[in-house]
């Protein structure tokens, strides 16, 4: 396995390298104007120029080398001249790795005051100052581009809709092909030198779809491309099984992206499939609401098992709230009392444990026993008791 990749030049595409195979499961590395990246690579969310809680030099020490924001968020009201102003995110976050903007699609999805049209998509942004107060937003594909050119994100994604997986077949055919048509769109507006278009493959539970999206998308030779509509209330079976199908038809020499993507087993399963890069809110929502990850599995610390218990949430762990001494008591009495200092412990415990995750995973790959780490961590993590 080789260490060494060319240098990054302006105007150049986004090097991956494939380093290691163990099965499907993938050792890679690519690099941005802002960084190198080694994959299977998780990216922290911050959807509003923050992971919430925490610092972005904290982020860092995690070892995450990637987060994520997102368009719509950053797109309303006057959200996107504040960023510029600030010379764009890098600078604003005060993050100076890679940066991945998502195009919105997921809120076409999500949010329930949408309509869609073949133009793109307007919504109903509720600012929470007044009852009943709204402000209109459209999003096309032409202005999800420009917001994230503006934005100035490493990878940019193309503007689709993220269909419910309940739709009938017809829809998700007809939305299938819109999204490309949008995609198409999206390839044509000009963005900065650094940046990088990823097309997104849709598709539903349909495989036959999905192998339609893969023709389609990878016919415009983009630099990166990204499974969507996984992660949505489809479960852990189907996921894999749309994951299993797609991702062996995604070309071998550029970065695989599974949008969305999510519990820590859910993550081993997408890369025993062959996907390189994932986001998810879990671990910072989860870590807010009261639930940390550890090897054995989730620990809720509302229970009160932990109201006395004086040991670290893993007593293994080199995060700051472990490595510091902070009981699962202490945790605990944070969380009831809602002070802002257990988000931020529980939050680094959280992204830490994410990361020391996929340490793991590239290590088994590199090593080729991937197969194996994998039973073996659903062994401890799944199958042992709920803490």
């Amino acid at each position: 396995m080789t260490n060494s990749l060319p240098a990054w030049t302006p105007g150049g595409g986004l090097h991956y390298q494939l380093l290691a195979t163990s099965g499907r499961a993938r050792r890679g590395r690519f690099v941005t104007a802002h960084g190198q990246v080694e994959t299977p690579s998780f990216m922290p969310v911050g959807t509003q120029a923050t992971v919430k809680c925490v610092l972005p030099d904290q982020v860092a020490a995690t070892g995450a080398q990637v987060v994520l924001a997102n368009t719509y968020h950053l797109g309303i009201l006057d959200r996107t001249q504040v960023v510029e102003r600030l010379g764009g995110l890098h600078s604003m976050m005060r993050w100076n790795q890679t940066i991945l903007t998502d195009s919105g699609g997921f809120q076409v999805f999500s949010l329930p005051e949408r309509k869609i049209t073949e133009e793109g998509v307007s919504f109903q942004f509720r600012s929470g100052k007044k009852e009943g107060e709204s402000t209109p937003m459209m999003l096309s594909p032409e202005s999800a581009m420009d917001i994230q050119r503006r934005l100035g994100a490493d990878i940019v994604m193309a503007f689709d809709e993220c269909v419910d997986h309940r739709m009938p077949p017809k829809y998700m055919s007809d939305s299938l092909d819109r999204t490309f048509r949008w995609l198409k769109r999206c390839g044509a507006v000009p963005i900065q030198e650094h940046q990088h278009l990823f097309g997104i493959i849709q598709g539903g539970m349909e495989l036959d779809l999905r192998a339609k999206a893969v023709r389609q998308v990878t016919s415009l030779n983009l630099p990166g491309y990204a499974i969507g509509g996984v992660s949505v209330g489809e479960g852990h079976e189907a996921m894999v099984r749309i994951v299993k199908h797609t991702a062996p038809l995604m070309p071998s020499d550029q970065v695989r992206y599974l949008m969305g993507v999510g519990l820590p087993e859910d993550i081993v399963a997408a890369v025993e499939c062959g996907m390189d890069i994932f986001d998810c809110i879990i671990p910072t929502r989860y870590a807010r609401e009261g639930t940390v990850f550890t090897w054995d599995g989730k620990m809720r610390l509302q229970d009160k098992t932990y109201r006395k218990d004086r040991y670290p949430i893993d007593t293994a762990c080199e995060c700051v709230a472990c490595a510091g001494g902070f009981s699962r008591a202490y945790l605990r009495h944070l969380l009831f009392a809602d002070e802002p200092l257990y988000g931020t412990l529980a939050t680094l415990h959280n992204l830490h444990f994410y990361q020391d995750l996929m340490r793991a995973i590239r290590l088994a790959i590199e090593e080729d026993r991937f197969a194996k780490w994998a039973e073996g961590f659903r062994a401890k993590h799944l199958k042992g008791r709920a803490l």
